[in-house]
């Protein structure tokens, strides 16, 4: 079955067309898919018009399998494809709104040390539908519309390697930025990165100003490539230079992020390699405790310590801040409860 989701209003139009139909109806029917609406639920479609596409095409390809809601208010969802693949996403909620991480591929390759997503490498790229269909579902599960959405920031920060799945990814931001759907804007989306450098130069050429986020997690080659097998490809000075074009192009802060290991990257000395990285760039970084994972065998930096590493970072001039840990109580790392629920189906 093909997907309605994947369909920009231009596309839904051209499609409708063939079947006699007149512009406004491709855009009831764009509305009525961004919103999450069955088929049975789209009463702004004729009947015999639904007959006949829903032979070939499903809306939104994605459902709700499972939900959790800490104590904290983060909701982490379950989602289950068309396939039968699932991916997670998580639903974080802030004073200025509610952000949703999604996935950009069921499971990942890039195979970092201290990430659940890889286990089992990359099963398949999302398409731009199936993405959008994570903020469509969550938006309704919410209680969101278009006009009063509940999902009012994005972060492509899930299951996955965005640039990894480049098209798919930059067609999704379109369509969630689409007048006539949930409009969120550019400016409301992160997307983190492994630090593919070609990503970030087709990025800047398609001109999808986003937020840029790169995973970067060690301040030299030697420790990134132990921990990011990424690095060999795309060292650390290749990286921060794509970082600074992109701020340049876009006029947009970029943010690091950095993940502190027990033993392997969080040093003082480690934190004054940083400075020397990014000293006079005018990027943020993100300090995150880990969330250990049984199967990597790593442990995660006290956080007292990881303030600490924090401090000697904005003594030293850099801006950075750690990051608030939440939904701690919920089936705990990224990938964690996709693997439980698979474990209890196999059982």
């Amino acid at each position: 079955m093909k997907l309605l989701a994947d369909f920009s209003l231009e596309e839904m139009s051209a499609l409708l067309a063939g079947y006699g139909e007149k512009p406004y109806r491709a855009k009831q029917l764009f509305e009525a898919v961004q919103l999450g609406k069955s088929w049975e639920e789209m009463t702004t479609i004729p009947k015999a018009l639904k007959d006949t596409l829903s032979s070939e095409y499903t809306p939104v390809g994605c459902r709700i399998e499972k939900k959790l809601v800490s104590k904290d208010g983060t909701v982490k969802y379950l989602f289950t494809l068309s396939d039968g693949n699932i991916i997670e996403g998580v639903v974080m909620r802030y004073r200025y709104g509610n952000t949703i991480c999604v996935s950009t591929q069921v499971g990942c390759r890039m195979n970092c040390a201290f990430c659940a997503s890889g286990l089992g490498g990359l099963v398949r790229n999302l398409s731009a539908g199936e993405i959008l269909g994570e903020v469509i579902c969550a938006n309704r599960d919410l209680g969101g519309d278009l006009k009063n959405r509940a999902i009012t920031n994005v972060v492509l920060m899930g299951s996955g390697e965005p640039f990894d799945n480049y098209d798919e990814v930059a067609k999704f931001l379109r369509l969630l930025n689409a007048e006539n759907g949930l409009h969120i804007s550019l400016r409301n989306v992160s997307l983190s990165t492994c630090g593919l450098v070609l990503g970030v130069d087709r990025l800047i050429a398609d001109e999808l100003w986003v937020t840029l986020t790169f995973s970067l997690h060690a301040p030299t080659d030697v420790k990134r490539s132990s921990i990011m097998p990424v690095n060999k490809a795309y060292p650390v000075a290749e990286v921060v230079e794509a970082a600074k074009r992109y701020f340049k192009a876009s006029g947009r802060r970029v943010i690091f992020e950095y993940t502190l290991i027990k033993g392997k990257n969080d040093s003082q000395q480690d934190a004054l390699n940083l400075v020397s990285l990014l000293r006079g760039f005018p990027a943020h970084v993100n300090i995150i405790v880990l969330n250990p994972v049984k199967e990597k065998g790593l442990k995660s930096t006290p956080r007292m310590e990881a303030n600490a590493f924090c401090e000697r970072l904005v003594k030293e001039g850099l801006s950075a801040t750690v990051r608030r840990t939440m939904g701690a109580d919920i089936e705990g790392a990224c990938g964690q409860l996709r693997r439980k629920y698979i474990g209890e189906k196999r059982d």
